[in-house]
């Protein structure tokens, strides 16, 4: 875990720098989406994001903890709490099953999958400790926060000014590609200005 925790603390750095707020991300970043999308508390995402560590769980508590999390946090269209049989169903099992599931944190793969998907969750949301799975739900956060402070960053990294600092040696078929692209950005803009006015 305490490889985890080395990645989380390089993230939490570079967040740190881009917000202006190292030490202070709970009072920049979203701390109630960052629990809701990782099924981490909310006291434990503040605790993580100030650089703290948290009690190690073994797998099954959490695992239960976050079918529990879900359970509490998602919603029927209608705004109700999913019943048990509901989320049988959804897992493609038996309210029995789920039940057991809830006692002893073990589900199948195939049953935990199923609720995964069906709630647009993270691979590894049962399953990852906390600095694994705050991590990963940080990694969107910072991609965004990069872009805003070095709109060419992207660009840079997929090595698209590279390759048009290369068009002069490119032959016929890989100039049209390039301009087939930046084209394709180019309507995507227009059409996204359009939308906005």
């Amino acid at each position: 875990m305490s490889d985890a925790y080395a990645a989380l603390a390089d993230v939490l750095g570079r967040l740190g720098e881009l917000t202006g707020r190292p030490g202070r991300l709970p009072e920049a970043l979203d701390v109630a989406g960052l629990s809701y999308r990782t099924g981490i508390p909310v006291g434990t995402v503040v605790e993580l994001l100030c650089g703290g560590r948290t009690v190690e769980t073994c797998l099954a508590q959490r695992v239960r903890q976050r079918l529990d999390f879900v359970r509490e946090s998602r919603r029927r269209p209608d705004g109700k709490r999913y019943s048990l049989d509901e989320l049988a169903r959804i897992a493609g099992t038996s309210r029995q099953w789920l039940s057991e599931w809830r006692k002893s944190g073990m589900p199948s793969l195939e049953h935990a999958d199923r609720l995964r998907r069906f709630f647009g969750l993270p691979a590894g949301f049962f399953t990852a400790d906390e600095p694994e799975a705050l991590h990963a739900a940080l990694q969107p956060v910072l991609q965004d926060l990069e872009a805003q402070a070095d709109p060419l960053l992207r660009l840079r990294e997929c090595g698209l000014v590279r390759l048009a600092a290369r068009a002069p040696q490119m032959n016929a078929r890989q100039l049209a590609t390039l301009a087939d692209l930046a084209e394709m950005i180019i309507a995507s803009e227009r059409a996204a200005d359009t939308g906005r006015a």
